[in-house]
């Protein structure tokens, strides 16, 4: 991997600006390397690559080889599973045992989608005598991705994936803060032998390189993840050019617990949801909503979880790392003082440990109690290991409370009462909505994406590649 330069038709590149990006540690906050500035130039060129790949050998393939090909990958990044452990780590400053995972996810997109491409069919669809009507399918073209330095190899393999599996070739912008595994990815794409410019790298600020791509014309198809504010910048960018769009947004996720729940259950996953990756997840288990005859209880016992969590860096591989950044760090502790000042109680709180290094971005994971389901804490997404407790009195309440914020991302509901558990899936507002569980392991089958502030279309799963096509209708007179 050469740190500080573009990835464009399998090669690197210096980048028009001439200049780079410092990337931080967030373990320590020190410098450790530098990424390229990409600007509108590099996009440019990008686009084109991948556009000649698109009307030239990729669409040549067959779907089986493509498969093969990005089979090839997920076993290339499986073989070099460490080393690409240790650069998500060191890069987003989270728990080494979570990298792993994340490659190892990143690793099972690469191999689902491998298998789907071959499996991406149109219909026939029965009409007037005379004639054959054939709905194809068939990949828009270019695709551009704007990937966030939460989860990069997993957004990375979620998002390139299911585009390069339908037929697609792709411009990844990804983000400024932590992106090192992306740039290394690409290079075993090349390794592997995917034809040049069907994957290309363009790291960069979002104010230039992001803006470059959600405005180019050259592009197809635009994913994005992230901010609702930045999501409505690139989606109105992208519609100047009547581009399609998928947004996975903001989300300020509901736990629903009754009174029936087990608890033996529900709290280990009621916390994980909250402190993995510090936080710093759109799905976040962020609300905690409690039936009001067993509020006391739930709290007490969350709360002594909690002040057993400890922080630190990601080789410590402790609960909970620390945030991306400082900027991150500001956030999530302005929060804190607006819950302070507000007289918000602190049920539970988990320490930062004292080896953790010095300079590092560290926040104590923290459990907030009796909420107002109206005030900022409860609406807003803090993005940090912060989560905020509220009773409810019935059934119908606990409806009204988990619909009532902007977004619809994720939900958790933990009951034994089956006819409950049907009746709140159905009339929460939710993209995902997981009974006695929550994520379910984060399953790349599982179709993914929100209602309202949370974003629209869908990752992961069949529904990904369905996204990343359009249907061309072909209409047959025979006679």
């Amino acid at each position: 991997m050469t740190a500080g330069k573009v990835f464009i038709n399998n090669k690197w590149h210096e980048p028009a600006s001439g200049e780079t990006i410092s990337v931080v540690d967030p373990s320590t906050g020190e410098t450790f390397t530098k990424i390229a500035r990409g600007t509108k130039p590099d996009v440019d060129k990008a686009v084109a690559a991948a556009r000649a790949a698109f009307e030239g050998p990729w669409s040549r393939m067959a779907p089986h080889e493509r498969g093969r090909l990005l089979n090839k990958l997920s076993e290339a990044i499986l073989a070099h599973h460490e080393e690409l452990s240790q650069i998500e780590a060191r890069d987003t400053g989270k728990p080494m045992k979570q990298a792993r995972a994340d490659i190892t996810v990143c690793a099972r997109y690469f191999e689902f989608y491998a298998g789907a491409c071959d499996k991406l069919h149109g219909d026939v669809i029965p009409f007037k005598e005379g004639y054959t009507i054939l709905a194809l399918r068939e990949p828009h073209g270019v695709t551009g991705h704007i990937i966030p330095w939460n989860y990069p190899a997993q957004m990375f393999g979620r998002g390139v994936a299911p585009a390069l599996a339908a037929g697609n070739c792709s411009v990844v912008k990804p983000a400024e803060d932590a992106c090192l595994s992306h740039l290394r990815i690409a290079e075993l794409m090349a390794e592997v032998g995917f034809p040049e410019g069907v994957i290309n790298v363009v790291p960069g600020y979002g104010r230039e390189a992001g803006a470059a791509l959600a405005e180019h014309t050259g592009i197809d198809h635009m994913s994005f993840t992230g901010s609702t504010v930045t999501g409505a910048n690139v989606g109105a960018a992208a519609a100047k050019n009547h581009i399609p769009t998928t947004m996975e947004l903001g989300g300020k996720s509901p736990q629903v617990v009754f009174a029936d729940a087990d608890l033996d259950a529900a709290l280990p996953v009621l916390a994980n949801a909250i402190i993995q990756n510090a936080g710093q997840t759109c799905s976040a288990g962020s609300r905690l909503l409690v039936e009001q005859s067993h509020y006391e209880e739930v709290i007490e016992k969350l709360g002594a979880r909690f002040g057993n969590l400890r922080v630190g860096s990601s080789q410590q591989d402790l609960d909970c790392g620390p945030l991306i950044r400082g900027g991150q760090l500001d956030r999530v502790l302005g929060f804190l003082k607006l819950a302070a000042d507000a007289n918000v109680k602190v049920a539970g709180k988990g320490s930062v440990d004292p080896a953790a290094p010095e300079g590092g971005f560290y926040v104590a994971p923290q459990l907030l109690r009796d909420v107002p389901p109206n005030h900022t804490l409860a609406q807003d997404e803090i993005f940090g290991p912060v989560i905020v407790a509220m009773p409810f009195k019935d059934e119908a309440e606990a409806i009204r409370m988990a619909n009532g914020t902007a977004y619809g991302l994720n939900c958790g509901i933990w009951t034994r009462d089956g006819g409950r558990q049907m009746r709140l899936a159905k009339a929460i507002r939710s993209g995902q909505v997981y009974i006695n569980d929550y994520g379910a392991g984060g399953g790349v089958e599982l179709p993914f994406g929100g209602f309202k502030h949370s974003g629209h279309g869908r990752e992961k799963g069949f529904e990904a590649l369905y996204g990343f096509t359009a249907v061309k209708t072909v209409a047959i007179k025979h006679g």
